[in-house]
């Protein structure tokens, strides 16, 4: 095994080191000034990834991870939760300043806790001579890892997906013929569940006690993907309900709602106090979440996926005693027309950014107030660059929304210069 010493960490987690032919290598399970024995996984012409298998000389941020298979779903859990945020800080400042975009001095809010935050998780299944079991896939290979459940998550979530796969191991259900299956639970610790089976004639459940509903979905098996092609059966009621600065919110398991809500009410409270106006226009909306809690008079929200608009359509519903709400089902690039001049206008896009029509429509008609959350601040920074052409950062946070884990979520409220 190739011995490589570790320079820093990067975007998307890894730590960057150079092999002796030059070429650079990303390696997962190490931190910057550690030595490490690697093993690779996958080679590229200019770059090679990697596991680290040894660590020959530890950085003394390094500390036991807390899972077998943290790799898996959080393979910062090798770090103190300190160096961890200063990492993402870091991180951060190095995206924005690679693209040229000025944004003022800023905070990395982290929570104080750092395990069982999450209100979703994906669990795949793994069958053997002991019958049916929960599993993760193991990165850097195809196989997979028999799993209790995630300390990230909360423990509505793991209790809910325990007890679907006792029920389907008493079955006697072949784990080749599932896929995966999606927990979601609220505050308040109800869960509801999404089960995918390469089956359409699979058998008829009983909804487990730790499950306030559960949908059961045939997923056509030539995708790798778990995406509903038609729904079997609903048990219960999968509809789940939290508090977002006081205001009700109503998603179903299927629909999109943000992963961590305490530190999510962080964001939202910042931008509450910079968007002041009472119309406002909500691109990517989700379940209406952002915007709903920013308009008194009128918001537009714009979604794209059928189950988050009808959800989002239920919650406006709500909030029309108090507002005028309009909720359109398109794509954000195809509906430009509702980028105005004279109201803020509010993103929250998928991890690939904002499509270059929806920033040349900004650029041309100039809403005095942009509003960015992103999941990605590498993409984030790509869109302010072309946008500082006419905007200036006013203000600029960092959110640990997904501890123990490399991902960062950025704010941005953006205003146009004079």
């Amino acid at each position: 095994m190739d011995e490589v010493t570790i320079e820093k960490l990067v975007f998307g987690g890894q730590g960057l080191g150079t092999l002796p032919d030059g070429r650079k290598v990303f390696v997962w399970n190490a931190l910057p000034g550690e030595t490490v024995r690697i093993r690779v996984i996958k080679k590229k012409k200019s770059y090679v990834e990697a596991i680290a298998e040894e660590v020959v000389a530890a950085s003394p941020d390094r500390i036991t991870a807390e899972e077998e298979n943290y790799l898996a779903t959080s393979p910062w859990q090798i770090m103190t939760y300190a160096a961890e945020n200063l990492a993402k800080q870091a991180i951060t400042t190095e995206l924005f300043q690679r693209e040229k975009v000025s944004i003022p001095p800023f905070e990395l809010r982290a929570p104080e806790t750092e395990w069982q935050y999450r209100n979703k998780m994906e669990y795949s299944f793994w069958g053997d001579e002991d019958g049916l079991h929960l599993a993760l896939h193991q990165r850097g290979s195809h196989g997979k890892q028999i799993v209790l459940g995630s300390k990230l998550a909360l423990p509505a979530i793991d209790r809910a997906a325990n007890a679907i796969a006792a029920q389907l191991d008493s079955l006697r259900t072949r784990a080749g013929d599932l896929k995966t299956v999606i927990v979601r639970c609220n505050q308040a610790g109800d869960a509801v569940a999404s089960l995918f089976t390469k089956r359409t004639d699979f058998e008829k459940l009983a909804l487990p006690e730790e499950l306030k509903g559960l949908r059961v979905y045939y997923s056509n098996p030539k995708s790798p993907a778990s995406v509903p092609t038609e729904l079997l059966y609903e048990l219960g009621d999968v509809l789940l309900e939290d508090n977002l600065l006081d205001k009700p919110f109503i998603y179903d398991v299927d629909s999109f709602f943000q992963v961590n809500v305490p530190v999510f009410e962080k964001a939202l409270t910042r931008i509450r106090e910079y968007v002041t106006e009472p119309e406002v226009t909500d691109m990517y909306a989700g379940v209406g979440s952002i915007g709903l809690s920013v308009a008194s008079a009128k918001v537009d929200l714009v979604e794209l996926d059928p189950a988050t608009v009808r959800m989002a359509s239920h919650n406006a519903s709500v909030a029309s005693e108090q507002m005028v709400v309009n909720v359109i089902e398109a794509s954000t690039e195809k509906v430009l027309d509702y980028i105005t001049g004279d109201k803020p206008v509010i993103f929250d896009p998928p991890r690939a950014g904002l499509h270059d029509k929806v920033v040349e429509q900004v650029l041309e008609v100039l809403p005095e107030k942009v509003v960015y959350l992103s999941c990605n601040p590498s993409t984030q920074a790509r869109d302010l660059a072309k946008l500082q052409e006419k905007y200036s950062v006013e203000f600029f946070e960092a959110y640990n929304f997904f501890p123990r884990t490399p991902h960062i979520e950025t704010l941005a409220v953006l205003r146009k210069k004079p």
